[in-house]
């Protein structure tokens, strides 16, 4: 059992892109389709150190920060998750991902690493129609408002739909769903995902530190939805 989407499976996509996760049968919209649970391995900066450069290159390619920068290797498929500037699937503030369209039988399962605190620049794919060529590790900061929309409209209709993934989910953080669906509580932004050391910036300005961060006004995710 894994705690990815039970209608999924591990497919070769193509040379450029190796291994994919790809639906087997329709997911809809509000769909949970990964939960961090307590298999996923976590490594600190000091775990990885003294470890081969061999390791450290795969924990590289398969692992994603949290926003305390350890890196988490997901023991299910869910670290086959590739890339997409028009993602089917955007994580959340509360340790899982949601499926933000509906998915087809075939299609990926796609995530923007944008998200994912990446620690140099990704090049990408070219998509059509999509401008986004390169994914920095400061894009939470710079798309989290269009991200929260979208997770947020998607949460509405997460009683809506079956969620497979439900008794991997806490109680507590259920409680916030329904809350948030109710409108009773505001939903968390996917910006407190980021993990904020002082970084390069993409056009060269030499640091820029948590001021970004701390400095910019909280928006109310709902009053943004439509």
């Amino acid at each position: 059992m894994c705690m990815i989407h039970p209608d999924t499976e591990l497919q070769f996509i193509c040379p450029e892109k190796g291994y994919g996760v790809v639906a087997i049968k329709p997911i809809p919209k509000g769909t949970v389709t990964w939960v961090l649970d307590p298999l996923d391995r976590v490594f600190t900066d000091e775990d990885i150190k003294p470890m081969p450069q061999v390791i450290k290159k795969l924990l590289d390619t398969y692992t994603f920060r949290d926003n305390c920068g350890r890196s988490i290797l997901c023991w299910d498929h869910g670290r086959y998750v590739n890339h997409s500037f028009r993602p089917s699937c955007i994580t959340t503030a509360y340790d899982f991902e949601i499926a933000v369209r509906n998915i087809e039988p075939g299609e990926e399962l796609t995530n923007d690493y944008g998200t994912l605190n990446i620690t140099q620049p990704f090049h990408c794919l070219p998509e059509k129609g999509i401008r986004r060529k390169v994914v920095y590790p400061d894009d939470l900061l710079k798309y989290y408002r269009k991200w929260d929309k979208e997770v947020f409209n998607a949460l509405k209709r997460f009683n809506q739909v079956q969620q497979p993934l439900l008794q991997f989910i806490s109680k507590n953080t259920l409680t916030k769903v329904v809350d948030i669906i109710d409108e009773k509580y505001k939903m968390a932004s996917i910006k407190t995902c980021y993990y904020r050391p002082c970084r390069p910036d993409r056009k060269n300005r030499t640091k820029y530190s948590l001021n970004i961060f701390q400095n910019e006004p909280y928006r109310d995710i709902q009053s943004q939805s439509t």
